[in-house]
């Protein structure tokens, strides 16, 4: 019983993990490298992360500069920005690419604020399906035998776990929702 409550908790921490990751990558108006997190190139026919062939920067609040360790990955960096889709333009000198963050629109946030929810409402599902599973193995082990009373607090625990962490999943967009609203 204790071991399906551990691995409940566990796998819940990772969903909220997951969240972070993920609302991490939403720009908020600022530079920052996780931008750019999730950005694969094609380094010699091998998929590799962006920041393992170039040297990543934030020289100031609105710009991303990229310094590849080779100077032939400036056209694939380049092509792999465009295909992830991230908004942004690559400006290409020869030998940097930089990244201009253009000041967010109300609209801009707007949508950004959507897309907040929208990842919120994904870890909110995320852990509600985690909590089924936790229940479904507590009423498998009450049909091999356990008590009802053991069941039902089991249930009890579950379902306090799932609505801490509930909770947190709003915690953490609302947190998001500001920083993305502040101009």
């Amino acid at each position: 019983m204790e071991n399906i409550i551990t691995e409940l908790s566990e796998s819940m921490k990772k969903a909220i993990v997951h969240l972070d990751t993920e609302l991490n990558k939403i720009r908020a108006g600022r530079a920052t490298t996780n931008i750019i997190d999730g950005i694969f190139v094609d380094y010699y026919g091998n998929p590799t992360p962006l920041h393992q062939v170039a040297n990543v920067t934030i020289p100031d609040a609105r710009t991303i500069s990229l310094q590849p360790w080779e100077r032939n990955m400036l056209g694939p960096i380049e092509k792999a920005i465009i295909a992830s889709n991230i908004g942004l333009n690559p400006q290409n000198d020869g030998s940097y690419i930089r990244l201009f963050l253009p000041p967010l629109t109300e609209e801009r946030r707007k949508e950004l604020v959507k897309r907040v929810y929208a990842e919120g409402e994904l870890a909110k599902i995320a852990v509600r399906n985690l909590r089924r599973d936790s229940i479904e193995q507590v009423k498998k082990l009450q049909k091999e035998g356990l008590s009802e009373d053991l069941a039902k607090g089991a249930e009890g625990r579950i379902q306090d776990i799932t609505d801490k962490n509930i909770a947190l999943v709003d915690l953490h967009c609302k947190d998001k929702e500001k920083d993305v609203m502040t101009v």
